[in-house]
């Protein structure tokens, strides 16, 4: 009886040790946000797109884009392979330099603006919206409002495989094979 109690004992500390080990190898993918400097940095480094999630602190569809999206290991996994990942919070209070000018936050009413959230977004100011910067750190898109995981593995698929190359968003739309679950 005590054999089969130190043999049970021992098959539950292997099955807890086994459990830990597995979970350990099998983090959770996360995105490694980056600040838009720090992309830039690495961009000059070694080009490669950049994507730009345009947020502000109280919009409750930028917090859920960032729950259910963003989160999400397939998303994670196709932006940190194919962008430098930027969070860019369109009514900081900091400066920013980029190509030689100053942007700064603009008062307006009670809240106000950055001024190159501003510029990324042609001055239509929307949360969230998505940019995106091409190999040359040019525009390739922006598009406003919440991204569903659905919809954002197609247009990461789209751009950072360079689809757009190829073929029009609706053939490549129609013969799309996600890989979420």
């Amino acid at each position: 009886m005590k054999l089969l109690l130190t043999y049970k004992k021992s098959v539950k500390q292997t099955v807890l040790i086994l459990f830990l080990a597995s979970t350990s190898w099998c983090q959770a993918q996360t995105i490694e946000w980056l600040t838009f400097e720090e992309a830039i940095a690495l961009h000059k480094k070694a080009p490669k797109k950049i994507l730009i999630d345009v947020y502000t602190d109280w919009c409750g569809y930028c917090k859920k884009m960032e729950r259910v999206t963003y989160e999400n290991e397939t998303i994670a996994s196709l932006v940190n392979n194919y962008f430098y990942p930027v969070k860019f919070n369109a009514e900081q209070k900091e400066n920013l330099i980029y190509n030689g000018k100053t942007y700064s936050f603009i008062q307006k009413g009670r809240r106000g603006f950055h001024e190159f959230a501003a510029e990324l977004l042609n001055g239509k100011m929307s949360y969230p919206s998505t940019v995106f910067l091409g190999n040359d750190a040019s525009l390739l898109d922006k598009i406003p409002g919440y991204l569903n995981p659905q919809l954002m593995e197609k247009i990461l698929v789209y751009l950072g495989e360079e689809k757009f190359n190829s073929e029009d968003w609706d053939h490549f739309d129609k013969n799309f094979k996600s890989k979420l679950d």
